[in-house]
């Protein structure tokens, strides 16, 4: 890459006001560490860390159960959390909780969650990594308006802008209204429908309004689900109050406690960030379940983490500090899409946007006593902090183990491939954040896949990107022409690449017809347009 395409790409990173001499190194930074994103720092003083007891959301109850079906309910709300110690801030929550209430389901069973919406902004829920019909998939023209608006409206932050005001994405063609006329508006309430038809996996769920991903997520609306199966049962993984899900999301706040985030718009009617920002949002807080840098007492026995990368645009290397004697502290079971096939020990793991690690650590492994940091060495000061386990002085009985093999896992077969598509993002400085030269358009498909057939995709870049698919997962085939990289083992369904990288994965699209999307996950570059259709017939 020569100078001149050097500089010029960090001028267009930054945005279109900045001038060399700010935009070079900021560029150079994110070519030589690969980790995007613009620091937002906090207006008030931020809690000392370790302080704060680890928060585990609630398991939601389903309202009914039939024969072969478990109903949920959940009201989207705002509410007054306090989330730093004594001080009130108001998100956006599911249920009155960040992270929202634990759904778990049965590998099997459909699922049927009711969402109602009392937010004061339109919404969309998706349910990421889910095997799920079009029509619940969460397409992010298919607005949940809220309780009391009139038909077609999609409120902004005061509940006043209707769709036909709201402006589009930038480069974005014929999208006055931000929606095409195939979107399914709905007001007041709406209920998704999952099928089961999947493994057991770490799953999540999310806002995917388009052009205000971005915002919803960092503003609270975010929470787990889980799929459980006989197979995951019969493993003697640890369980109950050893298994923990562990949502990691990176905030900022204003002075007066509110979440602050750099909205183009600060009445969140029109999407999009200020240009500094325009490469993703850093907050100076890590929280954890939605607490600051928490604690956790353990017992010295085996726990199961599942982490999730929760945050906008912030890529983390977690590792345990100090490291048990002979290293190999995370012991890999599972990633996106559910079990491997067979452990996979790490030192540490890279984890971004929206990847998931269901992870063993063994604390007996620690003297009793030993006080063990969970750290990201992708951070600096405050964000190289994550949180922090004790680990208790009592004896205890742990009969859980990590058994060599886990469960079958089919491999997609290369030989049985019928197409090749190539998939290229990257910053235009026309129209912004691009997949294969074009902004996000709905209703426009660039690619049809057959229901059942397997097929090559490749992801290439220019910058740091999370890739991300909609309704099945893959398998990562070769990252940069050689072999997977450590922490592409088992189903995926968000890859991460690096700046310049390419990336080719195997896919079978399977159950059900429609369309459905594949995006970047970095958040402020979804929001601008880094989204793609595809059909699946």
């Amino acid at each position: 890459m020569n100078r001149r395409r050097f500089l010029g790409l960090g001028a267009s990173v930054l945005g279109a006001g900045a001038v060399v001499a700010v935009a070079a190194p900021s560029a150079a930074r994110l070519f030589a560490e690969g980790r995007p994103g613009r620091m937002l720092a906090s207006e008030l003083d931020l809690p000392e860390a370790f302080r704060v007891p680890l928060p585990v959301p609630p398991v939601l109850q389903p309202v009914r159960t039939d024969g072969a079906t478990d109903y949920f309910e959940i009201t989207q709300q705002v509410a007054k959390l306090e989330i730093l110690p004594g001080v009130k801030t108001e998100a956006w929550t599911y249920g009155g909780s960040f992270p929202g209430p634990t759904v778990v389901t049965r590998s099997g069973r459909t699922a049927v969650v009711k969402h109602r919406n009392e937010l004061p902004v339109a919404s969309v829920t998706h349910l990421h990594g889910g095997h799920t019909p079009a029509d619940s998939d969460g397409y992010p023209v298919d607005l949940l308006l809220p309780v009391g608006a009139s038909a077609g409206a999609a409120p902004g932050a005061a509940g006043t802008q209707g769709a036909a005001g709201m402006e589009g994405m930038p480069g974005m063609q014929g999208m006055p209204g931000m929606r095409p006329a195939a979107g399914r508006d709905v007001v007041g309430e709406r209920s998704y429908t999952y099928p089961g038809k999947q493994r057991a996996a770490t799953l999540w769920y999310h806002d995917h309004r388009m052009g205000f991903t971005g915002p919803g997520v960092w503003h609270g609306l975010a929470g787990f689900h889980l799929v459980q199966d006989d197979a995951e049962a019969a493993l003697p993984l640890p369980r109950g109050e050893r298994d923990l899900p562990l949502m990691i999301a990176d905030r900022s706040f204003a002075a007066d406690g509110s979440f602050r985030y750099p909205a183009a718009d600060p009445t969140l009617a029109r999407p999009g960030v200020t240009d500094a920002y325009a490469n993703g949002v850093l907050g100076d807080v890590i929280l954890v379940n939605g607490a600051p840098w928490p604690r956790l007492d353990v017992d010295r026995a085996r726990y199961r983490l599942r982490l999730l990368n929760a945050s906008n645009a912030r890529l983390y290397r977690l590792e345990l500090d100090p490291q048990p004697s002979g290293g190999d502290a995370l012991v890999q079971i599972g990633s996106d899409g559910g079990l491997l096939a067979a452990p996979v020990a790490h030192d540490g793991i890279e984890i971004a946007p929206a990847e998931r690690f269901d992870v063993v650590v063994d604390f007996s492994r620690y003297e009793p006593g030993t006080q063990v940091r969970l750290v990201n060495r992708f951070g600096s000061g405050r964000t190289a902090e994550v949180m922090r386990f004790d680990v208790s002085s009592k004896q205890v009985q742990d009969d859980t183990s990590v058994p060599d093999k886990l469960v079958t896992v089919e491999a997609l077969d290369p030989s049985a491939v019928v197409a090749t598509r190539d998939f290229s993002f990257r910053r235009s400085r026309s129209d912004g954040w691009t997949v294969n030269g074009n902004p996000y358009q709905p209703g426009q498909s660039i690619a049809t896949a057959a229901l059942g057939t397997v097929e090559r995709w490749r992801f290439s870049t220019d910058l740091h990107h999370p890739v991300h698919v909609h309704l099945d997962h893959f398998q990562v085939a070769s990252r940069n022409g050689a072999a997977p990289g450590p922490y592409d083992a088992g189903w995926k369904d968000t890859v991460d690449l690096r700046p310049a990288e390419a990336v080719e994965v195997l896919v079978r699209f399977t159950d059900y017809a429609g369309t459905y999307m594949l995006h970047c996950h970095n958040l402020e570059h979804e929001d601008m347009a880094m989204m793609a259709d595809f059909t699946v017939q």
